[in-house]
């Protein structure tokens, strides 16, 4: 398709792994699929530093989820630069399941929140509940998100 993917990580280098993923009663057939393939090991142990990537040079920007945003995304504030840069560019910006953690601390030029008024939709509190991990995460990203005035829209439980 002619489109490069470029993948980084606020510290660069090797991408930090939830450790409970790496257990043997999590594995399945595409967890070995992708321990097994050594371009992806490759690509996910040499991301580029998150301040070396610029709106200018990508089309858009995306954010994969799974708990870790939570912890180091949801506090990078290069992070939160970088994602106001695509936005205000009018460049496309989207983020799964916790990544929208990533935007606790984007805000608009005139300093409200980013996504106040926007449609919103991610991990909720009730899947966190499930899960059994409201005493585990930092915060609960559905209640964030509300408090930054988002329009959270989710699906019944």
């Amino acid at each position: 398709l002619g489109k490069e993917i470029v993948v980084a990580s606020p510290k660069g280098g090797q991408t930090p792994i939830d450790p409970k993923s790496d257990l043997p009663e999590n594995k399945t057939a595409a967890t070995k699929r992708y321990y097994g393939d050594p371009d992806t090991q490759n690509v996910l142990s040499n991301t580029v530093k998150l301040t070396t990537v610029s709106e200018k040079n990508f089309d858009a920007i995306f954010y994969p989820g799974g708990h870790g945003p939570m912890w180091d995304l949801a506090t990078d504030k290069d992070s939160a630069k970088l994602i106001e840069s695509f936005y205000f560019a009018g460049k496309p910006v989207a983020l799964v399941c916790h990544a929208p953690a990533a935007l606790k601390y984007a805000r608009r030029p005139d300093g409200r929140w980013l996504i106040e008024g926007k449609r919103v939709s991610a991990f909720t509190n009730t899947e966190e509940e499930t899960a059994e991990l409201t005493n585990v995460v930092p915060f609960l990203l559905e209640d964030m998100l509300k408090q930054r005035d988002a329009n959270f829209i989710k699906g019944e439980d």
